[in-house]
């Protein structure tokens, strides 16, 4: 449906010119009732006044602060929405429903869901918002209803329950996006393909397919999400104690990596410089001896323990 944003079709005039008319009418009133003789015309004219000054005008009084904004209805038909700050005054037959166009932080629950690779992991997300269309918010979706009150009965929903009234529809739909974007992904990259892109490595990708995901499924509604971020992600519970072995696993293998090829490479230089300067000829049966015996020595968790050999060489 196209936005009718900001479309207000309505008499308006500033509130404190309203209330020197409305003052006005309440000393007309008085005047004519205690300074003219009794003729029907003048007491009929005196307490249309007083019903106008006491009943009618104060009825279209009202009040905005800087981001904030009243929708405007004149008999079930939208007539705009009314964001004038300050003190005003409009037509008194008009219900007004006052929204708040401020930014707000969203800190849901953390959820359980599943990634590309099936693995159940815990994820939470942040998110800041906003109100960015009020017809869609206040008729595209039930947002009397969720506030807790009635088509009948809209004097009785405040600014608060009608703001957290759209902060429960976004929560319900943040949470369907984050499971969305998080089953696109595998968790990190031992269970990724190479050079794909993960939960844990993506960071900033993630992020803004997470908040394209979500205004996508809010355009519907008149909100937007200025800003989405996971804030936590790890594996969950019951999977977590095996994974957090995998991982210690898998640093042992790289660290062993390191410590072979740093090993050969001395072994290398061993070998090379004994030649070079002559310390000790080697056939390739005690050469095969010495690499066997400095691996163990550099490989080994324990400091080797030395033995000293009191006989020949061979």
């Amino acid at each position: 449906m196209e936005s009718k944003e900001f479309e207000f079709k309505g008499f308006a005039m500033n509130g404190f010119v309203a209330l020197f008319m409305d003052l006005a009418l309440l000393a007309l009133a008085v005047v004519l009732l205690v300074f003219t003789e009794n003729y029907p015309i003048s007491l009929l004219f005196a307490v249309i006044c007083f019903l106008l000054a006491i009943i009618i005008f104060p009825i279209g009084f009202r009040k905005l602060e800087p981001n904030e904004a009243m929708v405007m209805i004149f008999f079930g038909k939208y007539k705009g929405t009314f964001t004038k700050t300050g003190f005003h005054w409009v037509n008194p037959f008009m219900t007004s429903k006052k929204v708040s166009l401020r930014a707000r932080n969203l800190n849901p629950d953390n959820i359980k869901v599943n990634d590309k690779t099936g693995n159940p992991i815990m994820i939470g997300q942040i998110l800041v918002w906003k109100l960015k269309d009020t017809y869609k918010a206040m008729f595209e979706i039930d947002s009397q209803t969720m506030a807790g009150g009635s088509a009948g009965n809209t004097a009785t929903v405040s600014v608060s329950n009608r703001m957290r009234a759209f902060e429960s529809f976004i929560q319900v739909q943040s949470d369907a996006a984050l499971r969305e974007v998080a089953g696109m992904y595998a968790y990190d990259e031992n269970e990724a393909e190479a050079d794909e892109l993960t939960l844990r490595s993506g960071g900033k990708e993630i992020n803004e397919v997470l908040l394209t995901k979500l205004n996508e499924r809010l355009s519907m509604s008149g909100l937007e999400v200025l800003e989405a971020r996971i804030n936590y992600l790890a594996y969950s519970p019951e999977i977590a104690a095996v994974m957090l072995r995998r991982q210690q696993a898998a640093a042992i293998i790289s660290a062993r990596e390191k410590i072979v090829e740093g090993a050969v490479s001395m072994v290398r230089m061993a070998l090379d410089k004994l030649k070079a300067e002559g310390v000790v000829e080697l056939d390739e049966e005690r050469k095969a001896a010495m690499v066997s015996n400095l691996m163990v020595v550099l490989c080994a968790d324990e400091s080797a323990q030395p033995v000293v050999n009191t006989g020949s060489l061979y």
